[in-house]
């Protein structure tokens, strides 16, 4: 009943924002990798991104002033991960802060010693356990050629549906654990030997610095470069396929 309740509000709120078909227009064509969606599926996005922007709550930090189209935009590719899985998968959080461009968060490190040290990590982004997604906004694509912070952060916040994030998240009835486990270990180990050789990688080295990471760098690419993925790493592909639901090379149903 709670749930049906939420579900209800969420669209009710939803119904009420008022976004001019142009700008869907707009945010649509800045986002290519939209263009594998049938027209029942992009209008089941645009949806979900309604909903997505009646119950989370946002913040511009830094003085940056949040506008309907940095909200659409961050919204759909938010919602892109959960377009077949549902607005549930976001629920337990609410905030979404959003800055200028990256950002710096102080961070503390106790070493082997004891011994504590500070430093100021400069980040595009960082999802919070329980708490709020905060994202980088650039004006122009071309400042963040390779990288899509967005489904990178998302893809954090439904890792850690099942706990820690460790890069699993929790997965569907039918899809195997020990597949799962098996792809992505190899891939990730042989993702590090390649970064850590000097190899120029097709996929973010940043992937290589823990399995979360990793997880959040192929479900990058996953929706934004498919082809790339499925030929660098083919288990990892079919694994993310099952569990988002989608296959991002499938143009209405025809590869």
């Amino acid at each position: 009943m709670i749930r049906k309740l939420s579900t209800w509000w969420r669209q009710r709120q939803a119904g009420r924002l008022d976004i001019p078909e142009a700008l869907w227009d707009e945010v649509e064509a800045s986002l290519p990798f939209l263009g594998h969606l049938s027209p029942d599926e992009r209008a089941h996005l645009r949806q979900l991104a309604r909903e997505f922007i009646a119950e989370k709550q946002w913040s511009g930090a830094q003085g940056l002033q949040l506008t309907p189209r940095i909200q659409l935009a961050i919204s759909l590719q938010a919602c892109l991960p959960i377009l077949h899985l549902g607005l549930d998968w976001y629920a337990g959080w609410v905030g979404i802060v959003v800055y200028p461009g990256d950002f710096i968060i102080p961070r503390q490190m106790i070493d082997g010693d004891g011994v504590v040290h500070e430093f100021d990590d400069e980040v595009m982004g960082e999802a919070w356990y329980g708490g709020p997604v905060l994202i980088s906004w650039f004006d122009h694509p071309e400042d963040t050629e390779g990288i899509n912070v967005v489904i990178h952060e998302f893809a954090h916040k439904l890792d850690m549906k099942s706990g820690d994030a460790d890069g699993m998240p929790p997965l569907h009835a039918g899809m195997s654990k020990r597949r799962w486990v098996a792809a992505m270990t190899a891939a990730f180990s042989d993702f590090q030997q390649r970064v850590d050789s000097g190899e120029q990688t097709p996929l973010d080295p940043y992937g290589a610095e823990l399995p979360t990471e990793f997880f959040a760098v192929a479900s990058e690419a996953f929706f934004e470069a498919p082809a790339l993925l499925q030929s660098e790493y083919p288990d990892v592909y079919e694994q993310l396929r099952s569990f988002y639901c989608q296959d991002p090379q499938m143009v209405n149903g025809r590869q």
